[in-house]
């Protein structure tokens, strides 16, 4: 008898099932990595928690959305990182289920999932996990747009519109890269015959009034905001560093969805035995507009966003690495043929899985091992509850006041932000980015100024003994890393200013 493993014949008979086992089991990969060894949270987000304690319309981090919702989500969980930890995931389930919704339409179930399962090496890599924050909440967002314009064009259902201009509503409060991935949308629609004719109904002008509605409070703050500057383009001279740098983020990409290739090498007829009778994964033939679809929105993020980064010079790829990824899988799937073969399954099982467990593997590895290797920090290895719990119990026990505000290093604010009283961010370097406290609030209110201790004095930096001249330093507070190894505690200078009055 003819044997074929229990996977295949599942992607065959429960190809939903497939993916949302595969989907949560990631996700909770995720959250298990977060609980166990997360004592403070990744990247910026608590800089973007401080910012969302304020419900501003908008900041200098971007639209208002993201910062908004990973307070809420903050706040839902009682004061718990958990919260945005699982409000990250949910992006990210959000974003795979889509996916596999508009590669059903364009290829079937069966390959749908096959179509899943390779997004997932290649934003496993490239796209944060639990840095919640405008790049996770772009995914769903972008691939929810993608699925209704799909919908709009590929099947002609005018009732996508609505759910459509809702979603770019979102977007654009979402990301500043919202109007490049937009305007992509525009160009295909231009380009194409289906396109064209969904443009002439009345549909389209109604869902412009929604977005439009959407999008005019941070449309005004733009227009409004003193601080917002444009990049410039570049000089002649920098035009060989731009190149550089688009290359840079080009191979990054590469390199992120490596997992993608090297999965279609290894099922290609080189790997397979002689008397191998590898199992068919079947689809229906493909329409040609869907095909162009998706090719056109496989490459077309990927260069247009490379090309924008490396003109102006910008750090990372606009619109995020997971946002102009998210059909690399499904366009290698369309390019696969109307029969793919899987050979050597088990093979292939082992190198998906590796791919997808090795980001948080390494997330482990670095920081069990890195402090005994090295000097160098792990960020999320700061104790954030018992700094955030010193420093707001020593304010209210000299002071005799609740803790309102906190700065000096913004790192170490932010943190202190993080307790239960939620004080307020003063970022005393740029008062600008911070315009709910003023130096004159903070020094009416008071609150504690933070640094890195470089010494057993505690002895403030030059800049900030310049920012708040009158501060008498405290004994250094030292705190240990969930794995201290060879590093030196964690020593925090520290200073009050006292509210006036007391």
């Amino acid at each position: 008898m003819r044997f074929t493993s229990l996977v295949i014949e599942l992607i065959r008979a429960r190809p939903r099932l497939i993916v949302w086992i595969a989907v949560l089991l990631q996700a909770a990969m995720w959250l298990f990595v977060a609980l166990v060894f997360y004592r403070s949270p990744p990247g910026s987000l608590a800089t973007l928690l401080a910012f969302g304690r304020e419900y501003q319309v908008g900041t200098d981090l971007g639209p208002p959305l993201p910062v908004w919702l990973a307070d809420i989500a903050y706040r839902a969980a009682g004061g718990h990182m958990f919260g945005v930890y699982v409000l990250a995931e949910l992006c990210e389930i959000a974003t795979f289920i889509t996916l596999y919704h508009l590669a059903r339409a364009v290829v079937g179930t069966q390959q749908a999932v096959l179509a899943v399962l390779l997004t997932m090496t290649a934003l496993a890599f490239s796209s944060p996990a639990l840095d919640f924050g405008p790049l996770v909440l772009a995914r769903p967002l972008w691939a929810l747009l993608l699925l209704h314009s799909w919908q709009i064009i590929g099947e002609r259902r005018g009732n996508a519109w609505f759910a459509w201009s809702i979603e770019a509503g979102l977007l654009l409060l979402t990301t500043p890269a919202a109007i490049f991935l937009l305007s992509l949308l525009v160009v295909f629609a231009v380009a194409t015959e289906g396109g064209r004719r969904t443009l002439r109904a009345f549909d389209p002008l109604y869902a412009l009034v929604v977005v439009a509605v959407l999008a005019l409070p941070y449309a005004v703050w733009l227009m409004r905001a003193e601080t917002l500057v444009l990049p410039a383009l570049p000089q002649v001279a920098e035009l060989n560093a731009r190149a550089l740098n688009a290359a840079w983020l080009l191979g990054g990409l590469v390199l992120g969805a490596a997992a993608m290739p090297a999965l279609t090498f290894l099922n290609t007829g080189w790997f397979a035995g002689k008397t191998e009778e590898a199992p068919i994964i079947y689809r229906p033939p493909v329409e040609p507009l869907a095909r162009n679809f998706v090719y056109f929105f496989a490459l077309a993020p990927v260069l247009g966003a490379i090309l924008i980064s490396g003109l102006f010079g910008l750090d990372g790829v606009v619109g995020g690495a997971g946002a102009v990824l998210v059909m690399s899988g499904l366009a290698v799937v369309v390019a696969a043929g109307d029969l793919i073969a899987m050979r050597r399954a088990r093979m292939l099982r082992m190198v998906w899985a590796a791919a997808v467990v090795a980001p948080a593997a390494g997330v482990v590895l670095a920081t069990l091992l890195l402090p005994w290797t090295g000097t160098g920090e792990i960020a999320t290895s700061m104790p954030a509850r018992g700094i955030s719990d010193f420093f707001d119990e020593s304010f209210a026990r000299r002071t005799n006041h609740r803790l309102r505000a906190v700065a000096g290093e913004t790192q170490l604010a932010s943190l202190i932000t993080l307790h239960s009283g939620r004080p307020h961010l003063f970022i005393d370097a740029e008062p600008a980015r911070t315009p709910w406290m003023t130096p004159a609030g903070f020094s009416e209110t008071g609150g504690v100024v933070v640094w890195r201790a470089s010494d057993t004095a505690g002895t403030p930096p030059p800049e900030i003994l310049k920012r708040f001249p009158g501060i008498v330093p405290e004994v250094p507070r030292a705190f240990e890393w969930l794995v201290t190894g060879r590093q030196q505690l964690l020593r925090i200078g520290w200073a009050i200013v006292r509210p006036k009055g007391t």
